[in-house]
């Protein structure tokens, strides 16, 4: 008897561990679904369920036609095939999300942009309401991508990384403002054009309405050709006001002698081309201060509280990258940490922050420093040794409270003969031609430069190679024999230069297209 209830025993231990590794099983191949798959199952999956080829979902209330509701149920793309969500579909919000959407393809299937038989892509839908407003107006052959799918809608897909081949798609929709406050607008562009076909039709909604940022939008799209703009009444309190464009995708051959390429392939113009909207911008920039300041120290110290940021007066979405370059940074509290991180107006982008600073005292600190990047050489003219000087003007001992390190100057090695000061050796570096390698016109891109007279040939040099072409904000410290501060009636002799020069500068480079501020 005994020898039996051990066997029973036995048999009863088995059960439970094949049960038991069965759940595990489940479980894992559950979590694998979810996960990697794409949050729900699909056939083929190992599910315990799975939709009829032949469902169908109706939205209440939005008043689309029998028949036209069937949501995507292509059975060649297992992809698109999952679980309804009734508790999400039949919510007041996704109603009338539907509903908007629906309005806004009614009127392009009108003007002719949007057909029945249109193959139509919605970009950046967490939840497919633009989907499902296509399905319902007769456009069946609709899918929507987000970074985690939501079928039988939306499937699993970036913008910057469509999962679909060249030339798919007659319709591309993108609302919701999503390339507004997408971290790679031009790769989110770029994928619309490629999976576009050609003589295809592109739709996007923008929060975007001002000039400036219009131009960078056109630039984004340059395979495509803007046929119309329009900005949408917005009944809904979650949807930002709205601008809407409509592209047709098209190949355009650039006009003779327009741009030269250089051997690497990329175009570059010595004299920038200032648009009409960068002008009418200028104009409310803060004004230049003609006259010379008695008190240059407190004068352009207390201008900063009048300075016009250009991201205060434009939107500055759609760029590629967002760049910000200190030449002449010193320590990291002197203005990237005191200043940029904490005063530019940003508008929520994540700039790309470069610090170039030869003053091998202060490169330390910036190991520690994440998001940016140091580059311990002098910014010059050339690929080249230099002499740098470290001195202070008279009086600034006292300025300084006895204690800080004075500013650097870099000089052609030949020319540093006779100086008092601290001098070493360091490299400089081209700066001009390495801003051409580093940046490109579809970047927004920020300068700040405090090279102790040194601007005088590095500026001549960025318009030489066209480099200047590729800054759209700067803020130039000039430096000039300006009045001193501890003796009255004394002019710096550390510099040459004279006030006048410096506003020519500073002329010249709003007139070439950048809006230039005085530092200080």
């Amino acid at each position: 008897m005994g020898s039996m209830l051990g066997k029973f025993a036995s048999l009863r231990n088995l059960l439970v561990r094949v049960l038991l590794f069965s759940i595990l099983v489940i479980i894992g191949r559950f979590a694998y679904v979810v996960t990697i798959a794409g949050e729900s199952c699909s056939i083929g999956d190992f599910c315990f369920f799975s939709l009829p080829e032949t469902f169908n979902f109706m939205i209440p209330g939005s008043g689309g036609r029998t028949g036209s509701a069937a949501l995507f149920t292509d059975n060649t793309d297992p992809r698109v095939i999952g679980p309804p969500r009734p508790d999400l579909y039949s919510s007041e919000d996704w109603i009338k999300t539907v509903q908007f959407y629906s309005s806004v393809f009614q009127d392009l299937i009108t003007e002719g942009y949007l057909s029945p038989n249109s193959k139509s892509l919605c970009i950046e839908t967490p939840a497919g309401a633009d989907v499902s407003a296509l399905k319902e107006i007769g456009v069946s052959n609709s899918v929507g991508i987000f970074k985690k799918a939501l079928k039988p809608l939306v499937i699993k897909g970036e913008a910057h990384r469509i999962p679909f081949e060249d030339n798919t798609f007659d319709f591309v929709f993108s609302g919701g403002s999503r390339l507004d406050i997408s971290r790679r607008p031009h790769d989110f562009a770029s994928e619309i054009a490629r999976i576009l076909k050609p003589e295809g039709f592109a739709v996007v909604h923008v929060s975007a309405k001002d000039t400036y940022s219009f131009n960078s939008f056109v630039d984004l799209f340059n395979s495509c050709k803007i046929l119309k703009s329009k900005d949408i009444d917005i009944v809904l309190p979650s949807m930002p006001s709205t601008r809407e464009y409509v592209l047709k995708k098209e190949y355009r051959i650039l006009e003779n002698g327009l741009l030269k390429l250089n051997e690497d392939g990329v175009s570059y113009k010595k004299n920038c081309s200032v648009p009409g909207y960068k002008l009418a911008l200028f104009r409310n920039a803060e004004p230049l201060i003609l006259e010379e300041p008695l008190k240059p120290w407190l004068t352009l110290k207390r201008n900063i509280q009048n300075i016009k940021y250009l991201p205060s007066m434009a939107e500055i979405s759609f760029k590629n990258r967002y760049v910000y370059v200190d030449v002449g940074a010193r320590s990291y509290g002197s203005s990237i940490g005191s200043w940029f991180k904490k005063q530019y107006p940003k508008q929520n982008k994540t700039f790309e922050v470069y610090a170039i600073e030869a003053d091998q005292t202060f490169h330390e600190q910036y190991k520690s420093k994440k998001g940016v990047t140091l580059l311990p050489y002098a910014a010059w003219v050339r690929n080249e040794t230099l002499a740098f000087e470290i001195n202070k003007d008279p009086g600034q001992e006292k300025e300084d409270k006895g204690g800080s390190r004075g500013m650097g100057r870099i000089q052609p090695v030949q020319s540093s003969g006779q100086f008092d000061g601290e001098v070493n050796q360091i490299q400089g570096f081209d700066f001009a031609d390495w801003l051409k390698n580093t940046v490109s016109e579809k970047d927004f891109v920020v300068l700040k430069m405090d090279v102790e007279g040194t601007e005088f040939e590095l500026i001549p040099r960025l318009f030489e190679t066209g480099a200047i072409c590729l800054i759209d904000e700067m803020f130039l410290e000039c430096h000039y024999n300006r009045w001193q501060r501890c003796c009255p009636g004394q002019r710096s002799t550390k510099y040459e230069k004279t006030y006048s020069q410096c506003i020519d500068l500073f002329a010249s480079l709003r007139q070439s297209g950048v809006l230039v501020h005085q530092w200080w």
